[in-house]
């Protein structure tokens, strides 16, 4: 009898695509009889190392995989590995397409229900429904669940602490008897950052405690303002550019407390056990994104009428003063992690 084997797909974005990974660990320690094939952009191929009988395939999206022609080539590379199930943990066009063609085939396909109407009630300017929904993760599992693959999940964090390299060690120093503070001030949409200026402070206060500060980003932009918090103080390193993903997870590992948006930090840091102190603005928790394993008690946020106006953080702010990031204090954050340092 031939092997089992599930496909996943799941293309973008990073932080969606890390909170695969604890999933997909499970379902290959849970059924390991079981083979794995996911598919992803080749950029995030360092979140599933490790992972027993795990084939990982690059999605090539502006190359061999474009457009629906790309797609079909996809389709028959994949069908080799005699596919039994399709968990489409994206639904969007291209994985519908891909989806479909393995269930013209007689291959049982789920897809990720987005549960868009919730969404929508929840953001909603009046009338809002505010509860929280099921989280991602709940939203992943279920998928497998009608793959009558159920997975059972601790939502614990688990340390996975790595041993840095001489490259790392070289920006880093040794960590001695120092706290270790990562802080991922960014994300894709501005409504989701907390203001720059006020992080500067947080920065800049928290080496002043005595905490090395470490900085991460992706842009060239991004690049600038972390070089320019790193001449601010002695205990603040930018590695923004200056490690590649897998030595940036390494990094991670050895964190204390990281810093982070609603953004792929948490989603970083929570692969590798470590707690996050996340500040939301536009967004919410109750829209099921934030971290595995992490506590809505270390979540930086303030209540307002108009919170959440949207899930992704893509809308502007429609009172135009941006009051939810705000009217968060510097201090706020800086006890958060103090007493998440110190506990």
């Amino acid at each position: 009898m031939a092997q089992p084997t599930v496909l996943i797909l799941r293309f973008s974005a990073m932080g969606d695509v890390a909170m695969t990974a604890p999933i997909v660990k499970e379902l290959s320690k849970q059924y390991p009889k079981h083979k794995i094939i996911f598919v992803s952009r080749a950029f995030f191929k360092p979140f599933f190392l490790g992972i027993e009988n795990l084939e990982f395939i690059a999605l090539d999206p502006k190359g061999t995989h474009k457009g629906f022609w790309g797609l079909l080539k996809l389709f028959f590379a994949l069908r080799k590995f005699q596919v039994s199930a399709v968990a489409d943990l994206h639904n969007n066009l291209r994985s519908r397409i891909i989806g479909l063609l393995f269930s013209l085939t007689g291959v049982k396909v789920e897809v990720l229900s987005k549960d868009r109407a919730q969404k929508k009630a929840l953001t909603a300017k009046q009338n809002k429904v505010f509860i929280p929904l099921k989280t991602t993760l709940e939203r992943y599992v279920a998928v497998f669940t009608k793959l009558n693959l159920p997975i059972s999940l601790t939502n614990q964090l688990s340390a996975d602490k790595a041993v840095l390299s001489s490259k790392i060690i070289a920006l880093t120093g040794e960590k001695e008897m120092y706290k270790w503070i990562g802080i991922s001030p960014f994300a894709q949409h501005e409504q989701k950052v907390y203001p720059l200026a006020k992080m500067e402070k947080v920065a800049l206060q928290l080496a002043q405690n005595g905490y090395k500060i470490f900085v991460f980003g992706g842009n060239v932009e991004e690049e600038s303002v972390a070089k320019n918090w790193e001449n601010l103080h002695k205990n603040i390193t930018s590695v923004v550019k200056k490690l590649n993903l897998i030595e940036e997870l390494d990094l991670i590992s050895q964190l204390d407390v990281m810093l982070s948006m609603d953004s792929a930090g948490m989603h970083l840091a929570s692969l590798k056990g470590v707690p996050v102190v996340s500040i939301w603005g536009a967004t919410h928790p109750y829209a099921g994104f934030m971290g595995f394993g992490q506590s809505i008690e270390n979540a930086v946020q303030i209540d307002l009428a108009c919170r959440p106006c949207s899930v992704y953080g893509n809308k502007i702010c429609y009172r135009g003063d941006f009051a939810c990031m705000n009217l968060i204090s510097e201090t706020a954050i800086i006890d958060k992690i103090n007493l998440l340092v110190n506990a």
